[in-house]
């Protein structure tokens, strides 16, 4: 029972025995009735008072710690007079202005927080305890490659349809790696946790290393590239001279020099084909700056159907084109594309080796064009090794075909990947940026 009830049955007792006893005295006259009388009235008189300087502060702690369980933080205790219960009242105040500056400063701290996170370059997704996405960035959006966060939210990490969310899942906890996927993308990926109100939290981190890799590596090959062309066509050209020479001197003698001219020929011509070889690698670093035009997509498949076909009709490849009846706009340098195209059925073709199917599709939303083939496929180890400096799959492969694709794409701001599906399909996909004012004002 609480205690203002058991004030106020007390209370009702002493008022009933007063009426009582006023009845008494007021039929009698006696005067000890009267002192009785005087007594009751003082104990409600005291009554009253111990109910004014307890229960009234009692009542007002508890609405404090009503404010309490509400978190309202902005209101305060009046004071109710008693010494004891004002200071009470004092320091309940004054904790409430202290919280109340603690939680404005949390709040500012979590604002600034977030601002930072959703600015940041570098990929955040903070997973719950089921290992399911709470929260991410935008960035980390677009290092998944979606557009809408709501599509996430609640899903695992393997659940994602990206090669990076797959590679992701498999890290182990509290570790650190460099990942590179099939479209030529390098990013160093943490999985950590921090506490948050004892519990440990998972979260990882993103971070793109790209551009800086490319730059380097390009960097680093360029100077081997213009190095070894110098030497070996300064070398392969003094060579081939004297061996030509030599080979036109014997000629004026007996025919018994036939087989030695002939082997000074095979020399010459070995010389010529390694100074083609090396020049093939120069050609990598002397690609031109794209010279951007507004063309039909579709307009420019077609035109290179003739040397697809040739291609494909030495291996009894079926080439299948599947264009879309939108026939999208797209910026693109045609020579330097058209290369690219040609070097991407070729590979296919190789990959097919004899019989198989070549499809070719293009979309208007996205802009995409897709080659995909039904070849022997692309493993996992292989996938994280494309697109890089003078790696090939091939006997006798230089490694400088996806480098070339790679550095067009790259400066036409296509996104592209090329990996093998369940479905046995091995796709090369190539996305056009959905604007290109910047760059063909550059170019314009």
């Amino acid at each position: 029972m609480r205690l203002s009830t058991l004030f106020f049955l007390l209370g009702l007792l002493l008022a009933l025995a007063w009426g009582i006893l006023l009845s008494f005295t007021l039929s009698t006259k006696s005067p000890l009735l009267y002192v009785g009388e005087g007594v009751i009235s003082f104990s409600l008189v005291i009554l009253f008072y111990f109910y004014w300087k307890v229960i009234k502060p009692l009542n007002s702690i508890a609405s404090g710690m009503d404010l309490l369980r509400e978190q309202d933080f902005s209101s305060r205790l009046a004071p109710v007079g008693q010494a004891e219960a004002d200071r009470i009242v004092e320091m309940f105040n004054r904790m409430m202005d202290q919280l109340k500056n603690e939680r404005l400063r949390l709040r500012e701290q979590n604002h600034f927080l977030d601002l930072l996170i959703n600015v940041s370059p570098m990929g955040v997704i903070i997973l719950t305890f089921d290992e399911q996405i709470s929260m991410l960035n935008t960035a980390a959006l677009r290092f998944l490659g979606y557009t809408s966060v709501e599509e996430l939210m609640g899903k695992r990490l393997e659940e994602l349809d990206t090669p990076l969310a797959e590679e992701v899942s498999r890290l182990p906890k509290d570790t650190t790696d460099t990942i590179r996927l099939s479209d030529a993308k390098i990013y160093r990926c943490s999985r950590l946790s921090f506490v948050d109100r004892g519990f440990s939290h998972p979260f990882v981190l993103i971070e793109s290393l790209t551009a800086e890799v490319v730059k380097a590596e390009k960097k680093a090959y360029e100077k081997v590239i213009r190095m070894i062309a110098h030497e070996v066509n300064n070398t392969t050209a003094g060579i081939t001279s004297t061996l030509e020479t030599a080979r036109d001197a014997l000629e004026t003698l007996e025919e018994e020099t036939g087989d030695l001219r002939e082997v000074m020929q095979v020399c010459v011509e070995r010389c010529l084909g390694m100074s083609r070889f090396i020049t093939n690698f120069a050609n990598v670093v002397k690609i031109p700056e794209p010279s951007l035009e507004q063309v039909r997509l579709n307009d420019r498949v077609t035109a290179c159907r003739m040397f697809m076909e040739t291609i494909c009709r030495e291996r009894q490849i079926t080439l299948h084109n599947e264009l879309c009846a939108e026939n999208p706009k797209v910026w693109m340098d045609t020579a330097l594309f058209e290369q690219v195209l040609v070097n991407i059925i070729k590979n296919a073709a190789e990959s097919i080796g004899q019989g198989g199917d070549i499809f070719i599709r293009t979309s208007v939303s996205p802009v995409m064009l897709e080659i995909a083939d039904t070849g022997k496929g692309i493993s996992k180890e292989v996938e994280t090794k494309l697109f890089s400096p003078f790696f090939s799959t091939k006997p006798h492969g230089q490694g400088i075909g996806l480098i070339f694709i790679r550095e067009v794409l790259t400066r036409h701001g296509c996104a592209f990947s090329l990996r093998t599906y369940p479905d046995g399909l091995t796709r090369f996909r190539i996305s056009f940026p959905a604007r290109r004012a910047d760059l063909s004002g550059k170019n314009g």
